[in-house]
């Protein structure tokens, strides 16, 4: 039992957490920035922990030891967005002052550009947010034998009591303890499975080989396999530059530092952090294959999305076993209500509901809205349990509206054309397109199949989004003095 007395004490750092951060919100600055005054190396780390979240924890183990390393190549263009928008993105959201990154939107185009972008962050995020909240709640039912209905609204009153008091200061410093307490379940897994297969690391090595586990680059020209290099690294950058840097769940950590400079810093630094913490959770996934290899006798998960979780109630020790629930419950209370709340305040209720209010009702209205995305999130994680492969699940859902998202903040960021209601037109065309290749790529339409991977319809939606954009700017637009356009300093 001492493993989960020591788990509650880690548990109840968070409340504490939240309490601290929560006792002196004043206004919606605070409540959705923190003042600026986040250092920027807890910032990096809560980034961190956003970007892996309970979907690596439980779904990539169950990548690994369903597949094989092959999504680690989805970390190259990844790594490589960040660096650009460190050096494109950030600077223009520093220099507007930006609450949320939509505002960006407003300043360079107009204000219905503003509310489309954020709607379709609202769609993305909760559709994508759903999952995420399924995967740890799954995982956390079956460590605990609750039922996943129990599980799912009790750890949601748990977030949204945690961020309703707390705001984006309480999001952030539980981030960055969030990040360490990753990096330890990682760790102590392997640790564990190493020592308790037959022949250790070598002998590990060999059944993954044997059993095509250890597969890292697929470097086929095929466009209708999703999963190569090509198709993988071209996703990731788009996906990338849409997640970290349209994605206000993301860039939300990131504005809460005093500076550009710092903030650029920050966002850099997690490539350094999150490629061990990838990299840590596949190795588990492998580890577990060949642990089942070897002990073929024992049951295995109906569903291999659960098999972390399957494991850890089957094998692990009680220490091991409070280690990976603190993991996967720190996970799901870092949540996207405080993100949600911010764009539905700043760029839905204060322009277009209710304007010239009291910054104490507008602070009111943001714990009231955390309720409500909260109860919106359980909504969508409920009907989740019947889809297996829900990592891949949970990217493809970002694929259909990131690409709309992106293609407009990069027509703003590399071009001076200036189109407001066509940006619209573009981001719905663009979202419906790719919607429906989606589905004619993975179903098909009237026996007819799309052949190409999914991976490769962010890079089309982008594309969409901003040729249509920047035609309608030459039909209807004007060009933007040089000063509207936000600089693309370095670092």
């Amino acid at each position: 039992m001492a493993g989960f007395r020591g788990r509650r004490r880690r548990h109840r750092r968070a409340p504490v957490i939240a309490y601290l951060s929560g006792r002196r919100e004043k206004d919606t600055q605070d409540f959705f920035l923190g003042e600026r005054r986040v250092p920027s190396i807890i910032a990096s780390l809560s980034f961190v922990a956003t970007e892996i979240s309970a979907m690596t924890i439980a779904a990539v183990p169950a990548a690994g030891y369903r597949e094989n390393w092959q999504y680690l190549q989805f970390f190259i263009g990844s790594a490589a967005a960040k660096v650009l928008i460190a050096l494109l993105f950030i600077p223009a959201f520093y220099k507007y002052k930006c609450t949320t990154v939509y505002e960006f939107l407003r300043h360079r185009f107009g204000p219905e550009t503003q509310y489309a972008g954020s709607v379709f962050f609202f769609i993305t995020r909760l559709l994508a947010s759903g999952v995420r909240l399924f995967v740890a709640c799954s995982a956390v039912s079956i460590i605990l034998d609750w039922r996943l209905e129990l599980t799912l609204v009790l750890f949601t009153i748990v977030s949204t009591a945690f961020i309703a008091f707390g705001g984006i200061k309480a999001v952030v410093w539980t981030g960055a303890f969030e990040a360490t307490v990753f990096f330890a379940a990682a760790l102590a897994v392997i640790g564990y499975l190493l020592t308790h297969i037959a022949g250790g690391l070598p002998e590990a090595w060999r059944v993954a080989g044997e059993g095509g586990r250890l597969s890292l680059f697929n470097v086929q020209a095929n466009l209708t396999d999703p999963k190569t290099l090509w198709g993988a690294s071209a996703n990731a950058f788009f996906v990338g530059l849409a997640v970290f840097g349209t994605d206000q769940e993301m860039m939300q950590r990131l504005l809460t530092v005093e500076s550009r400079r710092s903030s650029q810093k920050a966002l850099v630094g997690t490539i350094a952090a999150t490629l061990p913490l990838v990299m840590a959770y596949l190795a588990v996934g492998t580890l577990l294959y060949v642990f089942y290899q070897q002990n073929s006798s024992l049951p295995r998960p109906d569903n291999s999305d659960k098999i972390l979780s399957h494991f850890t109630v089957q094998a692990l020790p009680f220490g091991l076993k409070g280690l990976v629930l603190a993991a996967i419950i720190l996970a799901s209370i870092d949540s996207p209500l405080n993100s949600l709340t911010s764009s539905f305040i700043t760029d839905i209720y204060r322009p277009l509901m209710r304007k010239g209010a009291s910054e104490r009702h507008y602070l009111w209205v943001s714990r009231a809205g955390v309720v409500a995305f909260g109860i919106l999130l359980i909504m969508i994680a409920w009907p989740c349990q019947k889809i297996e492969g829900i990592l891949w699940v949970g990217l493809q859902v970002f694929t259909v509206t990131g690409g709309a998202t992106l293609g407009v903040f990069l027509l703003g960021l590399v071009t001076k054309r200036a189109v407001n209601r066509g940006n619209v037109v573009a981001m719905v065309t663009s979202s419906v397109a790719m919607g429906v290749a989606i589905y004619a790529s993975e179903v098909g339409i009237g026996g007819w199949k799309l052949e190409i991977g999914w991976t490769w319809l962010i890079v089309i939606g982008t594309a969409i989004t901003f040729g249509l954009g920047y035609l309608f700017s030459l039909v209807g637009g004007e060009a933007k003095p040089d000063r509207q356009r936000p600089p693309g300093d370095g670092l």
